[in-house]
């Protein structure tokens, strides 16, 4: 069976999946990995990417092409605020029968590709404690209030950075679908600069067979790094509550550089291959006090809404 990983990404996100790719390879030489270009300036990071065996550019750029011309037909052009982040939906269309798709603001700490053991039993599997929030920065209270879907179906949402699937899971033709009770009732999607509302309402919709691997016997460890508990050990870090050494690290609504949550992590992945240049970030403004105190304002009236 022909099994891969699928990441999104372009020049701007270079460091990042370069250092995304270090961690892949560090704990797996073999399993290929393709990367959907986000647009059409990746000339850089495909030139970085002979650098590392297996890892290329998605095929079939004309059926990218057609993907985003289908989304513009149905939607029209200004509907999303950020279209291209739903490339990463031709994942279902590509080469692998069986894949992982990870976004480029992660490191891995082992064979990640060995989750996909999951779909044995499912067609679709995530790993992340976003249902732990409710439907929130996944969906709005409308969906819930016009009984779309079932209690037990919200449990399953996920955050749309890390999951597997099998090849054409569901038809093109679902996919339209979607996209066009997205135009009808746009009231039931969180933030339409998201990709992460319309993967969930596809997948909630056409894949009963679900799995998130927190449910596990005995749990899983968390990944986001927001999450201050976790400690590490050389290399990798263990989530202190469960005393389990996390698969991955998300930096999922972060910013990655210097003095971020678990910098060390990250700069350790990105310079493991001494034959790339080390990573360079501007200067860091630092914010004057009112900007201080309008960014505390945002994220208290963010909490507040959930």
């Amino acid at each position: 069976m022909n099994r891969g990983i699928y990441l999104l990404g372009n020049d701007k996100v270079m460091d990042n999946a370069v250092a995304l790719i270090n961690s892949i390879r560090f704990y797996d030489s073999d399993t290929p990995i393709v990367m959907i270009p986000y647009n059409d300036n990746y000339q850089k990071i495909a030139e970085v990417f002979s650098n590392f065996s297996g890892v290329t550019i998605y095929e079939n750029l004309e059926y990218i092409k057609y993907f985003c011309e289908q989304i513009d037909n149905i939607c029209g052009k200004n509907f999303f605020d950020r279209p291209n982040l739903l490339r990463k939906l031709v994942c279902w269309f590509g080469s692998f029968d069986e894949f992982l798709y990870i976004d480029t603001d992660i490191v891995v700490f082992n064979k990640i590709i060995d989750n996909l053991s999951y779909l044995q039993e499912n067609d679709f599997v995530c790993y992340d404690y976003q249902h732990t929030g409710g439907i929130y920065e996944v969906f709005n209270q409308s969906i819930k209030d016009n009984n779309i879907f079932k209690k037990t179906e919200l449990k399953d949402v996920f955050n749309s950075g890390f999951w597997c699937s099998k090849k054409q899971a569901f038809s093109e033709k679902d996919i339209w679908e979607v996209f066009r009770e997205c135009v009808r009732h746009p009231e039931y999607f969180y933030l339409l600069n998201s990709d992460q509302t319309i993967l969930n309402y596809l997948v909630l919709k056409y894949v009963p067979r679900r799995f998130n691997i927190v449910n596990r016997p005995g749990k899983a460890p968390g990944n986001w790094a927001g999450s201050p508990h976790f400690q590490a050990q050389g290399h990798i870090l263990i989530d202190s509550k469960l005393n389990q050494p996390l698969q991955f690290l998300h930096w999922a609504g972060m910013r990655i550089e210097p003095d971020c949550p678990y910098w060390e992590i990250w700069e350790y992945y990105r310079n493991l291959n001494p034959s790339l240049p080390p990573p360079i970030f501007p200067v860091k403004v630092k914010k004057s006090s009112w900007q201080q105190t309008l960014s505390q304002i945002k994220t208290l009236f963010r909490f507040l809404k959930k």
